[in-house]
């Protein structure tokens, strides 16, 4: 019989502390996955993983290591700890690493308001095949597609528990039912390939197979024909598929381990403005059925809302308990960490302020430029925040969508682009990041 979560970690505490730590913390997490690819009509490929992953981070005084393990036998568990409080004396003193203190860990929470796992039962492996299959069918309509690379189906589900000496234990399960299609159009040298996906907690809340499998044959037909776009200066225009990574690029230049670095474009923006006066940047980790949503951080800190950007202005950078320290800071509850490695900044659920126009409104009002659907390598400068992306999308001419494009490249610098977005109101409110379709004046464009 498999045991409880809260025992394994209660053990590896106590087996650290045998072995003569002075503190630690324990991650324990359970988990299945299945998934479900289909071509052709046929199943392709089924793959499904259960197992439980063993995190043990110690202290030894400002000593600190890491091990992880997939073995729930005492035996393995002792010489987790034994292994990490020998591999932690011998580490690098660290003046910044410890336990958060028993008056900053999280003391009550509300999981069920979160909706962080549905209660439904696993799906059958048929079931998600008929999705997939449905997916591909639908795709397969379309008259302009050739072929269906791939449609895929995925359901996982997995327990996460964590606990440490000073006093904090808590946990919580999570789902996530997902469904994807890669469609393609053309043939030969003049293929094209587009996708559209859905992932949700909730099984219930996941769009229809036939809307999957559609809308990803629609992308690939809008494709045929692309050729390269002109060089030069122009408006360019993120699609709402693509702009969060706009947004993902400021939040890493934001985060407390960029900046303790020092390698951060952002590093002496605290308190400037570095977007436009009227947008804000909100994170708020108790969404309900949004993935980034969580109770408390990996280092047992209650997780709360705040702006990252206000009006604006940059408020604070993204911190967990070391980073902190080392700026001079409170921990934002922001702590990540998987089993095999320690706590890091990370951030969770974040909103942009929406604009009052629509993604067409704003296709009309660039003139001529490039509508960017889909982003091809990076190139980021983390210290200076220089930008050049491959791209790809549609070229606007006169305010209409005129041809397909590809092989391009788009190229500017975030505190400028940034600092001149101008936001559609078309972000998805489901997601973890919603960010709308984002307009940039004046970035540089090599095509032809």
């Amino acid at each position: 019989m498999t045991q409880p979560l809260s025992d394994l970690t209660e053990k590896l505490l106590h087996f650290a502390r045998k072995a003569g730590a002075d503190a630690a913390d324990a991650m324990a997490v359970q988990g299945t996955s299945l998934s479900i690819d289909v071509r052709g009509g046929k199943l392709e490929q089924a793959e499904r993983s259960e197992g439980i992953d063993l995190g043990l981070r110690v202290f030894v005084g400002k000593r600190s290591a890491n091990v992880s393990a997939s073995d729930v036998r005492d035996v393995t568990l002792t010489e987790m700890a034994e292994r990490a409080t020998a591999m932690a004396r011998e580490a690098p003193e660290d003046p910044y690493a410890g336990l958060a203190e028993p008056s900053q860990i999280c003391s009550a929470w509300d999981v069920e308001a979160l909706q962080l796992s549905d209660p439904s039962p696993e799906p059958s492996p048929e079931a998600l095949q008929e999705d997939a299959a449905r997916a591909e069918a639908t795709a397969l309509e379309n008259k302009g597609v050739s072929q269906v690379q791939s449609a895929s189906a995925g359901y996982s589900a997995r327990n996460v528990f964590l606990a440490a000496t000073n006093g904090f234990t808590g946990g919580y399960a999570r789902t996530d039912r997902g469904l994807s299609c890669v469609a393609i159009s053309g043939t030969g040298a003049t293929m094209e390939r587009d996708y559209d996906a859905d992932s949700r907690i909730f099984q219930g809340d996941l769009r229809s197979p036939e809307d999957v499998g559609a809308r990803a044959a629609i992308r690939a037909v809008e494709r045929v024909g692309s050729r390269k776009p002109p060089t030069g200066s122009y408006p360019v225009l993120f699609d709402e598929r693509v702009a969060s990574t706009l947004i993902g690029h400021l939040l890493v230049a934001a985060n407390g381990a960029s900046i303790a670095r020092g390698a951060s474009w952002l590093r002496d923006d605290l308190g400037a403005q570095v977007l436009p006066s009227a947008l804000s940047l909100h994170e708020d980790p108790h969404r309900p059925r949004v993935s980034g949503s969580r109770p408390f951080d990996a280092e047992g800190l209650p997780t709360r809302a705040r702006d990252i950007v206000a009006d604006g202005i940059l408020t604070g950078w993204t911190l967990d308990l070391s980073t902190g320290r080392k700026l001079g800071m409170p921990s934002t509850a922001n702590a990540g960490r998987g089993t095999s490695s320690g706590p890091s900044p990370s951030t969770w659920n974040v909103a942009l302020t929406q604009g009052e126009k629509t993604r067409s409104d704003l296709i009309r009002d660039m003139g001529t430029g490039l509508l960017v659907t889909s982003l091809i390598g990076s190139t980021i400068n983390p210290n200076t925040g220089d930008y050049s992306r491959g791209a790809a999308g549609h070229w606007v001419e006169n305010g209409e969508i005129t041809y397909a494009v590809n092989e391009c490249t788009i190229a500017g610098n975030l505190r400028e682009m940034l600092s001149k977005i101008i936001p559609a109101n078309d972000a998805r409110p489901h997601l973890s990041r919603v960010v709308p379709s984002l307009l940039v004046q004046g970035m540089t464009l090599a095509g032809n």
